[in-house]
């Protein structure tokens, strides 16, 4: 493990030639190649809540049908941990594009496949098994996907600019949401329930063949990282990229998994969880989704927002600070859900996805690629991002859907559990240390690549490069 004062004050940043032109397209691409990847998985969140319970387990409790429905949904999460290392293996050995385009592939034909499944109808509780089978590839494909998204744009955008231009690939994340999640309010308002359970909850599945092709093709076009290319001629980039990160970044990798807690666990709150305890509640989950598309696109017009103001003042500062606004939301959500009031159901869902979600998610896109050297930091990022997101999110909805129906409806148990994944990721935020250019007087935490200028004093960053010579 390195030292991490001596690293901020030694590594400078990457020489500043950076093509604007190039800059964009590659955001742009990562962008439109993310909200590919993740329509295919969020698609599956929607499904749960709203149809899974009544075509895939028809024979028991609606409540614990919703807990089984979101049971598969969970799965998915568990192979995510797999396949960020594969994924992060294979993208620091042979390249950030080559592995995205593969992810790809599995999530998107994945999803396609599920919209053609039969039901419990039609082959009993084959229907679940098959339905766990294709959410087990989807979640080992999506392992890899932020990873290396993240990391084209981060590496290509300007340092002072950093924080602003990889927030850009975090737009894909929630407008991947936004679009199931507009298809099935259009669905669920426009067709009566009988022909949305029998044909109509498939479409959004099947179009995503539609979405899969148009994002290989953004994918197949953009360049590779021009910081893997140098690293990737030089022989020591050989050595293998996890010994690279236990050797150099144990602290940062398991820091940075408790920090990844908050903005996996708000977001299947707002998206999911609480679409499912307004339903349980007999409100109207056609006006919970159109409410939380109004959000959604609060929080898309956010995300750069909070990507420069990170570049302005520090990702650890924002990251943080928002990380403890999202503790005194959590109440206030169950209050303005209970109410059945319009306003305060957007109200809310506006300050827990726009301020209490971006403002967590923004800072990831360049806070977690500055924490690792340049030789593992697909392996470094991918690591903290799915055994994070495995933990906090995967099994969230089924612990917050049995913490319900344990309290008999109340949401104590609920909030508690929600309330500890936050602190958890408040306290490792506390010790993880800054990491933005700007803040460290434009050099880098670590290692950022070959490239690197040499320093005030003449020097060179050594801390991580001696490590792993």
């Amino acid at each position: 493990m390195h030292d991490p004062t001596a690293s901020a004050a030694n590594t400078p940043a990457a020489a500043p030639t950076h093509d604007p032109k190039k800059v964009r397209r590659t955001a742009a691409a990562s962008f439109i190649g993310t909200m590919a990847e993740y329509y295919d998985f969020f698609i599956y969140g929607t499904a749960s809540a709203l149809v899974f319970n009544k075509i895939f387990f028809p024979e028991i409790d609606p409540l614990l049908g919703t807990l089984a429905a979101f049971s598969t949904y969970a799965v998915g999460f568990f192979a995510r941990p797999l396949g960020g290392i594969v994924w992060g293996i294979i993208g620091d050995r042979i390249g950030r594009k080559k592995a995205l385009v593969y992810t790809l592939l599995i999530t998107g034909l994945g999803t396609f496949a599920i919209g053609l499944l039969p039901t419990y109808e039609t082959i009993g509780l084959w229907a679940a098994v098959i339905l766990v089978v294709v959410r087990l590839l989807q979640g080992f494909g999506v392992g890899g996907e932020q990873g290396g998204a993240v990391l084209l744009t981060a590496e290509a955008a300007p340092p002072n600019r950093r924080g602003f231009f990889a927030s850009l690939v975090q737009l894909g994340s929630p407008a991947a949401y936004l679009v199931p999640s507009a298809l099935f309010a259009f669905l669920t308002t426009q067709l009566s329930q009988e022909q949305f359970l029998l044909w109509g909850w498939r479409v959004p599945f099947l179009l995503s063949i539609v979405v899969v092709a148009v994002g290989l093709y953004i994918r197949l076009r953009v360049d590779e990282s021009e910081t893997f290319k140098a690293v990737k001629e030089n022989a020591a980039s050989q050595q293998a990229p996890i010994k690279v990160i236990f050797k150099t970044s144990r602290r940062e990798v398991l820091l940075g998994m408790g920090s990844k807690f908050v903005e996996a666990a708000v977001f299947p709150f707002y998206t999911v969880f609480l679409v499912a305890y307004s339903k349980h509640l007999g409100n109207d989950s056609a006006f919970v989704l159109q409410a939380i598309i109004i959000a959604i696109i609060a929080e898309l017009i956010m995300i750069p927002i909070w990507g420069h103001l990170t570049d302005r003042f520090g990702r650890k500062k924002i990251f943080l600070g928002v990380a403890v606004l999202n503790l005194f939301l959590i109440w206030p959500a169950f209050n303005a859900i209970a109410s059945g009031d319009p306003l305060p159901i957007i109200a809310i869902l506006i300050a827990g996805l726009a301020l209490g979600h971006a403002g967590t998610y923004a800072p990831q896109a360049s806070y977690y690629p500055e924490l690792f050297p340049v030789r593992g930091r697909y392996t470094g990022v991918s690591i903290v991002w799915q055994f994070g997101a495995m933990i906090a999110s995967g099994p969230f909805t089924v612990v917050a859907t049995a913490l319900l129906a344990a309290g008999g409806g109340s949401v104590t148990g609920v909030a508690i559990y929600v309330s500890a994944l936050i602190l958890v990721s408040v306290v490792c935020l506390a010790f993880l240390p800054e990491t933005a250019p700007g803040r460290l007087g434009g050099k880098e935490y670590a290692d950022w690549g070959l490239d690197s200028q040499p320093s005030d004093d003449g020097s060179v960053g050594t801390t991580h490069r001696a490590s792993l010579s």
